[in-house]
C-alpha cells in the first residue's frame, strides 16, 4: 500500500505538535507518562515565584510550580500555588511552605517539615507563612545602623565645635606649654631607656647580675631548701601538741604549789608566812643553845661521874654564851 505525501505531511505535523506540547509541560515540570500528586499553597505575594521553580524539602527538590493562579478577581483571599510533586515522599499535614528568594530575583518553596503523624495527600492544601525578602531584611538591619550613624555624625560635630572652640589664643599659649612639657618628659624618658648610661639600663643589669647569682648558687639553695624541708618534716613528725599539754600541766601544778606556798595552809605555807610560828622557832632555837651551852660549862650539873668531886652549886645559865655557830671555823 503506498501512502501519499499528504499522509506523510499530516502524520509529521501531529509528531511535532506533540513533541512541542510534552516540551512545553515538560519545561512547566510536569510529565504526561506518570501520575503525580498535587499539592496547594496560598500566599498573599509571590514576588519572584515562577511557573517551573524548585519546591525543597531539607535541601532535597520534591517537585515544582506548574501554575500560579488567583483565588479571585481582588486577590482578597490570596494567590494559589499549584506544586506537582516529583518525588514519592510524605509531607506532614502540619508543614508549612514559604518563598525564599535571592539576590537574583528567582525563587523557590521551601517546605518546613512538621511533627505530624498524618500526611498531606493529593490535592490537599500546605500551610504557608510570609517569609520577608532579602532586600526587606536588608532594609531592616541597615535602619539601625543608618539611627546610629546619624547620632555619630551629631556627636562628631560637636566634637569639632569643642575643638574649634579650644583654639583660642590663650588654650593655644597652654597648648604650647602641654608641649613643651612632653618635648621635656620625652627627653627624660630618652635619657632613662639610654642603652649605656641609662637608668634602666643599670636596673637590668643588676637583675641580671642577681639572677646569675642565683644561678651560681642554685646548689646551695637547693641544700638549704632540702635542709629546711628536713627540719619541717621533723617538725611535723615531733608529737608538739602533747609535749606543750605536758607542759601546761606542769605549769598547772607549779602554780598550785606557788600558791600554797603563798598561803598558810601547811607546814611549808604556815613556815614560810606565819611570822609568829618564826619567831617561837626562833625562841626554842635560843632555848637550846643555852641548854647544850649550860651542858658544856656545868657538866656536873647534869651527869655527876666523879665519886669523890664535889657537886657544882653555881646556878644555871641565863643565857647562851657567844654563838659559836655565827663564828668561823679554824
Amino acid at each position: 500500500m503506498k501512502i501519499s505525501n499528504e499522509t506523510k505531511i499530516g502524520v509529521l505535523a501531529a509528531a511535532a505538535l506533540l513533541a512541542l506540547i510534552l516540551g512545553f509541560n515538560f519545561l512547566k515540570g510536569s510529565s504526561l507518562f506518570q501520575h503525580t500528586k498535587k499539592l496547594y499553597a496560598v500566599f498573599d505575594n509571590v514576588d519572584g515565584v515562577e511557573v517551573s521553580n524548585n519546591v525543597q524539602v531539607n535541601g532535597l527538590t520534591i517537585g515544582s510550580v506548574t501554575a500560579i493562579n488567583e483565588s479571585d478577581q481582588d486577590l482578597s483571599h490570596g494567590i494559589i500555588v499549584t506544586i506537582t510533586m516529583k518525588k514519592n515522599v510524605h509531607i506532614p499535614s502540619n508543614s508549612i511552605a514559604e518563598i525564599n528568594s535571592s539576590l537574583l530575583g528567582s525563587a523557590s518553596i521551601v517546605v518546613d517539615k512538621g511533627d505530624a503523624t498524618s500526611y498531606l495527600d493529593d490535592g490537599d492544601t500546605l500551610l504557608t507563612k510570609k517569609k520577608a525578602n532579602l532586600l526587606s531584611q536588608v532594609q531592616e538591619s541597615v535602619n539601625p545602623i543608618i539611627v546610629q550613624l546619624g547620632g555619630t555624625l551629631k556627636s562628631l560635630d560637636s566634637v569639632v565645635q569643642q575643638v574649634g572652640l579650644m583654639f583660642d589664643p590663650k588654650t593655644k599659649n597652654n597648648f604650647s606649654a602641654i608641649i613643651a612639657n612632653l618635648s621635656a618628659s620625652s627627653a627624660q624618658l630618652q635619657i632613662l631607656l639610654n642603652a649605656q648610661t641609662g637608668y634602666l639600663a643599670k636596673s637590668l643589669k643588676n637583675v641580671e647580675g642577681f639572677t646569675a647569682n642565683l644561678d651560681k648558687n642554685n646548689d646551695h639553695i637547693t641544700h638549704t631548701l632540702d635542709n629546711v624541708e628536713k627540719t619541717t618534716a621533723n617538725l611535723a613528725s615531733a608529737k608538739i601538741p602533747e609535749t606543750v599539754a605536758t607542759l601546761q600541766a606542769t605549769l598547772n601544778q607549779m602554780k598550785d604549789l606557788v600558791g600554797k606556798l603563798n598561803s598558810n595552809n601547811g607546814t611549808v605555807g604556815l613556815l614560810l608566812n606565819d611570822k609568829k610560828l618564826y619567831q617561837n622557832l626562833e625562841n626554842s632555837t635560843r632555848s637550846l643553845n643555852i641548854l647544850l651551852d649550860d651542858f658544856r660549862v656545868h657538866p656536873k650539873r647534869y651527869v655527876n661521874v666523879s665519886v669523890f668531886g664535889r657537886k657544882d652549886k653555881s646556878g644555871p645559865l641565863t643565857a647562851p654564851i657567844a654563838d659559836s655557830a655565827s663564828k668561823p671555823n679554824k
